[in-house]
């Protein structure tokens, strides 16, 4: 049984572990993803910085027993769940995805992590730097997308400000490529998959996910 979801992305002390079948993959948790690409002063990636806020169910879960008096979770109170997070997400790849030249993009241990909570919208966001094992050059364009391959997370960059680079020479941008509306038969497939709780399938997630475009002059 692979362990869900549910414990890898917000897992916490208070909760412990769950287990669910791999086939349970039609979304049950919303990410709206935010990213800094972090360059070096010669346009080389070294490493992403995420930001990912929960929609406000699983925020509710997060944050059930933390807080005192009525009052909203500190950041004290969250270290800890921002590090069970990072910690799990090794084994899913950090759900951060990128190729080079056609080979598979290393990502190290997650560093800089912390979990912030916004009172007012009741949303809780887990932040933390990804670096790249190596450095990967820009001269060619490279990208990096954030998806679950199972679909039981459906990541999305925000649909305003959503990207940004920090450092590197002048002339770098970032762009984010949204995918194509479902067609009529991808949607058919989807919308089995829904109420049938299954898994659409590895493709369909990548497909279904937003691509971010580093390039440097």
């Amino acid at each position: 049984m692979r362990k869900s979801l549910i414990a890898l992305v917000l897992a916490t002390p208070f909760f412990g572990a769950l287990t669910a079948s791999p086939a349970f993959a039609h979304p049950h948790v919303w990410v709206v993803v935010k990213a800094e690409a972090i360059l070096g002063d010669d346009g080389k990636v070294l490493a992403i910085r995420h930001h990912w806020t929960f929609d406000d169910m699983y925020s509710a879960f997060v944050t059930a027993n933390l807080g005192k008096d009525g009052q909203p979770p500190t950041s004290e109170e969250l270290q800890p769940v921002a590090q069970t997070n990072v910690e799990s997400l090794k084994e899913f790849d950090y759900f951060t995805f990128s190729k080079l030249a056609g080979k598979k993009v290393v990502y190290g241990a997650p560093r800089d992590y912390s979990m912030s909570y916004d009172a007012k919208e009741q949303i809780a966001t887990l932040h933390f730097t990804l670096p790249l094992a190596r450095p990967a050059e820009t001269k060619k364009a490279f990208s990096f997308s954030v998806y679950d391959p199972s679909y039981f997370v459906a990541f999305g960059f925000d649909k305003g400000d959503a990207a940004h680079i920090e450092g590197g020479p002048k002339g770098c941008s970032i762009s984010v490529n949204r995918p194509n509306a479902l067609d009529e038969k991808d949607q058919a497939r989807l919308n089995q998959a829904m109420s049938e709780n299954f898994s659409p399938g590895e493709d369909f997630a990548l497909r279904m996910s937003d691509r971010a475009i580093i390039a440097c002059p």
